[in-house]
């Protein structure tokens, strides 16, 4: 099946292409004759209803001196193009909000977007939790001094981290009468005006973040846990957590089937889901990560899969 492919991301020359998850992606579609285009948020132009973009041709190579070169750019509607994978970082900011408004453009035009505009939109990563209340542990999201300071006390430890950052970007682990605790309120809620998220602390998070990736709707076998470095809270590779594989327990998969319904049915095609012990911490839907660590440790193919379900979609 030949089909036009294109991808908004951040600059490719700046991934770490060992492991970039789009990068993984990119591969697997040239691997099946896919034609590649190059877009970043810039490149994209609303004129009445007809989103346009600067488009530059891509060819992908695994390799990790020289993983991509450009070839022919054109400017053209997005209708030319049957799929565009939406891989551009957080933070979720207001540039990211009106992407995901241009991309409805691409939709309504035909274009399948990966993953759905709306969806990206509707979906903070961390207020998400609220649909899944039974998968969760204690969590507060709040700008009121006090109502953060009595979730303190009443869980003892928690961890406090913004709404909108990704790879354990300020993220602060607190206790009840830490010395640092009035200006990390007044730091993470801009002093009483921006929600921030309290949860309570979990300490199997010395275990490992697992993250569980989800290709419409249904687990990958196989886990990332990822183990935090000596003396550091945040597991997250970014801050130089440590990857290591695991199969999905029983707990993980019921999680995943509690969610991933309701992932399906809003248009999230690739999904990473953060459990701590047996507790969801947060639903990835921006740029999930984590493909090419999965892919080596078990000899796993997961861009396949999603290239697979994206083909369905298109039949």
């Amino acid at each position: 099946m030949s089909i036009e492919l294109g991808v908004v991301m951040d600059p490719i020359a700046s991934i770490k292409p060992a492991k970039d998850s789009t990068l993984a992606m990119l591969l697997e579609a040239q691997r099946r004759g896919w034609r590649l285009w190059y877009m970043e948020l810039g490149d994209l132009t609303l004129e009445g209803a007809e989103l346009r973009a600067r488009m530059r041709a891509l060819t992908v190579r695994d390799d990790k001196y020289d993983w991509f070169s450009f070839g022919e750019e054109r400017r053209a509607p997005v209708s030319a193009l049957q799929v565009i994978l939406m891989r551009k970082d957080p933070p979720f900011d207001m540039n990211y909000i009106f992407s995901t408004y241009l991309l409805e453009r691409a939709e309504a035009a035909g274009v399948l977007v990966v993953n759905r505009a709306q969806a990206l939109r509707d979906t903070n990563e961390k207020l998400a939790l609220a649909r899944f209340p039974q998968c969760t542990p204690p969590t507060l999201v709040s700008s009121d001094y006090a109502e953060l300071r009595a979730f303190l006390a009443t869980h003892g430890d928690v961890i406090v981290k913004p709404l909108q950052a990704m790879g354990g970007e300020s993220v602060f682990r607190m206790r009840e009468n830490d010395a640092n605790l009035s200006v990390v309120l007044e730091i993470m809620t801009n002093h009483g005006r921006t929600p921030t998220m309290m949860q309570r602390y979990l300490p199997a998070i010395t275990l490992g973040d697992k993250r569980i990736l989800m290709v419409n709707g249904e687990p990958v076998p196989y886990a990332l846990a990822r183990i935090p470095a000596a003396g550091e809270t945040r597991a997250n590779l970014a801050a130089g957590g440590r990857g290591v594989g695991q199969p999905l327990t029983e707990r993980d998969r019921w999680i995943a089937a509690e969610v991933g319904l309701e992932l399906r049915r809003n248009g999230l095609l690739f999904v990473g889901l953060d459990v701590i012990g047996d507790y969801l911490t947060e639903i990835n839907v921006t740029s999930p990560t984590c493909i090419r660590e999965l892919d080596a440790q078990f000899g796993l193919n997961i861009s396949a899969q999603l290239m697979d379900c994206i083909e369905a979609r298109l039949q």
